[in-house]
């Protein structure tokens, strides 16, 4: 499947790779067929995007073309020419005169891709000597440009720093500057902005783009069509190791032909999908044979050859290639059943100032101010002065970069941190300043579902345990009665009683972040804290947690205090919404007015550095 028709926005460049009929094959307790005859090209100067779920080939695809597959899989392709060079052809020897120096690779998570015990002027530094590019003096000078040719303000102090000494926005820009230090012709960039607030987003974005306009070839990794709408030339869709579809970005963004491309663009929580479903999955299928489509088992049009044959690719003449029987068929759409609910607004409260909930409010935040030491000395101010209420049944949006005091509000929410000044009130009673012994009883009413279940999971505990620990918590006693308790709570969250022997190293990461949902449900909270519940997962796994949350809350009307760095997530989840900048609360209000009538410029900025693949594609780069 190779196109044969390259449309850039900017002049076109001459070949620089060139991949048709690549196979990629695991021996683990078996074989597994990970990528399965892809086949694209990237000229110097453009971006391709590729795109597709966890599990989809895409990163094998791109650690493919660095030879980073490892000694348990077999690469064949037809043809795998960077530059008039067979990379099939290559012992470890040779690779590692192109890895680095001709191809660069950029990770999505900086803070462990990045040496701990390096600082980051020594991690650019260590491409420039084992290439043998520069050493002494003139290393250091090459280094501080590249720092600061990666948007990293005052290089000469940053070099000299670790890397958690970083924001998420600093390391991943030092992260690129390391892998630009070998002036790679063409570079890699596997989910590079996933965990990255909007604005950091929109910086790491503006250097990518740069770079492909001054000659780089960029191939960019992403689960998320929205995020690749700002760069891309062309995109590519995977699913189960194959390229399903690919095109010019506008041509499939804006006019997508596989089912499966139809479904990522409709998960996306962009404006028009606010009080609407997300996912629009297609269950009890029966799944392909071997030598079928693989997303017969959810594509609502497949019928007996779907699941029986694979079909050919069919291109236009504009290259835009599709991997599918039914190509013209009716796009399946999420039903438009509402998933969030109305909170009801009695007339005494309907004329409200913006920012106050509707009826008595379940958490009362009153100028909360909270101070850390500084690590050089000194101390700064986490939070300062915030107030907010949130009603009982209600969904409050808290957004705003890293180091906003997004968290630190949130551990003062759950009482985990006492507030230097203010008060916090739950359930009309004191809950800050008080003895944990008085908190205690509470502590049940309130729960927490963070970013990384994987992280606060026992790994030595099963799904069953996780879950019966929280129930036994709150009083379920031993035996049938907690078993079924345990049942109960995962049918709630849709997970089947076959995953209750797993442990969270053998869960998806969808199944993990569902897990800790129905964790958090066994004491029958009031209030639930999500604290980037969705940041790290695919954009339908995403779609089918919020989907999740909403169901939940319409059924058992628990409130969420739910914390994002996405406007998007934000607008579809929230009844109303605080935006915080440095500590300090800029702006709240109804989610209609702050989305349509924003008051502050940061939120206004925040708001236009959205990315959304319903935008023009035309003239992304001038």
């Amino acid at each position: 499947m190779t196109t044969t028709t390259t449309v850039s926005h900017t002049t076109p460049g001459s070949r620089l790779l060139t991949v048709e009929g690549l196979d990629v094959t695991f021996r683990r307790g078996g074989e597994v067929r990970a990528v399965r005859d892809v086949s694209f090209t990237v000229d110097r100067g453009e971006c391709l995007a590729v795109v597709g779920e966890s599990g989809s080939g895409k990163s094998v695809t791109a650690r493919t073309l660095l030879g980073l597959t490892g000694g348990s899989a077999t690469v064949t392709a037809r043809r795998l020419d960077f530059d008039g060079v067979d990379l099939t052809a290559l012992s470890e020897r040779q690779w590692r005169a192109v890895r680095g120096r001709r191809i660069g690779l950029v990770l999505q998570d900086a803070l462990v891709s990045l040496d701990p015990l390096r600082t980051v002027g020594a991690e650019v530094r260590e491409t420039l000597r084992a290439h043998d590019l520069a050493r002494g003096p003139e290393a250091r000078t090459r280094t501080l440009g590249l720092l600061a040719s990666a948007g990293i303000p005052d290089p000469a102090r940053r070099a000299g720093e670790y890397p958690h000494q970083l924001s998420g926005g600093l390391r991943q820009r030092a992260l690129i500057a390391s892998a630009l230090s070998g002036a790679p012709e063409l570079l890699v960039a596997d989910e590079p902005t996933t965990a990255l607030d909007v604005t950091v987003q929109a910086q790491v974005f503006g250097l990518l783009n740069r770079l492909v306009g001054e000659g780089t070839a960029l191939m960019l990794i992403s689960h998320d069509l929205a995020v690749v709408s700002r760069l891309a030339d062309r995109v590519a869709v995977m699913y189960g190791g194959l390229v399903v579809e690919q095109g010019r970005a506008g041509d499939v963004l804006k006019d997508p032909r596989h089912p499966y491309t139809r479904a990522l663009l409709a998960a996306v929580p962009a404006i028009h999908s606010k009080g609407t479903r997300l996912s629009a999955a297609a269950p009890g299928r029966p799944p392909a044979g071997p030598g079928g489509c693989p997303y017969a088992a959810r594509c609502a049009s497949a019928d007996e050859r779907c699941r029986t044959e694979l079909p050919a690719a069919v291109a236009d003449g504009d290259g835009h290639l599709t991997l599918c029987w039914h190509p013209d068929a009716p796009a399946p759409v999420p039903p438009r059943t509402t998933a969030t609910r109305a909170v009801p607004v009695s007339p005494a409260t309907a004329a409200a100032p913006a920012g106050t909930p509707p009826g008595p409010a379940l958490l009362e935040v009153e100028g909360i101010s909270k101070r850390f030491r500084a690590p050089g000395g000194g101390s700064y101010t986490a939070v300062g002065d915030v107030s907010f209420r949130l009603g009982a049944g209600e969904t409050l949006g808290l957004v705003g970069e890293s180091g906003s005091g997004k968290t630190t509000t949130a551990r003062v929410v759950l009482g985990l941190v006492e507030p230097d000044e203010g008060t916090v009130r739950f359930e009309g009673a004191p809950w800050s300043g008080v003895p944990e012994r008085e908190r205690r009883p509470g502590r049940r009413r309130i729960q927490v579902v963070h970013q990384d279940p994987l992280g606060s999971f026992d790994p030595r505990h099963s799904v069953e345990r996780v879950v019966a620990e929280a129930a036994a918590r709150a009083g379920v006693p031993r035996g049938r009665a907690r078993s079924a308790r345990v049942a109960e709570l995962l049918g709630q969250v849709g997970l089947s009683a076959g995953l209750r022997g797993r442990r969270p190293l053998e869960l998806s990461g969808g199944q993990r972040q569902r897990v800790a949902i129905a964790r958090a449900l066994a004491t029958e909270p009031r209030l639930i804290v999500c604290d980037e519940p969705v940041s790290a997962l695919d954009v339908s796994i995403q779609a089918q947690v919020l989907d999740l949350l909403a169901d939940l809350q319409k059924d058992l009307g628990v409130a969420l205090l739910f914390i994002s760095h996405d406007l998007g997530v934000i607008h579809h989840v929230s009844d109303r919404v605080i935006v915080m900048k440095d500590g300090r609360l800029v702006e709240t209000g109804d989610v209609g007015q702050i989305f349509d009538r924003p008051a502050h410029p940061y939120t206004r900025e925040l708001l236009a550095a959205i990315p959304r693949p319903d935008r023009d594609q035309e003239g992304v780069r001038a």
